[in-house]
């Protein structure tokens, strides 16, 4: 199975029915497609995991990337596993501009962390820890 994972910076931030059809339109390309991930958002800047057949893979990311909302497009890891990680959501989503995290069960600092490059780029995989601590915590 192989993943890639991405941060980019949204043009102008999303309202919150941009969001919410960003992620209607992003769940029924990825069931059509085999893909299963998660996005994060906040401040305008996003984080996101795809994961499904390397070439799908890809191919939506190359398309993903041509995408006029966002800029700074920054691959931060990728590769194959033995499994999907994200198996039931053909695109989990979270909005962290309205969340109270310290709230949630579980809740750590980490969780706070800033979705830029800046913040990952010396150590990759903190993204992936970052969107599997999401996905454990968030249901």
């Amino acid at each position: 199975m192989f993943f890639i994972i991405y941060v980019s910076s949204a043009v102008h931030p999303f309202s919150k029915p941009e969001l919410l059809e960003l992620l209607a339109k992003s769940r029924e390309n990825n069931t059509q497609l085999g893909v299963t991930g998660m996005l994060l958002y906040k401040g305008g800047n996003i984080i996101q995991v795809l994961e499904g057949e390397e070439a799908v893979v890809h191919k939506l990311y190359t398309k993903i990337a041509s995408d006029a909302r966002h800029q700074g497009l920054i691959p931060l890891l990728q590769g194959v596993q033995t499994a999907r990680q994200f198996p039931e959501w053909s695109m989990g989503f979270y909005d962290l501009n309205h969340v109270d995290l310290a709230a949630h069960p579980g809740y750590s600092e980490f969780l706070n962390t800033p979705l830029t490059a800046g913040e990952f780029s010396s150590d990759p995989t903190r993204c992936q820890r970052l969107l599997l601590l999401f996905k454990q915590n968030m249901r």
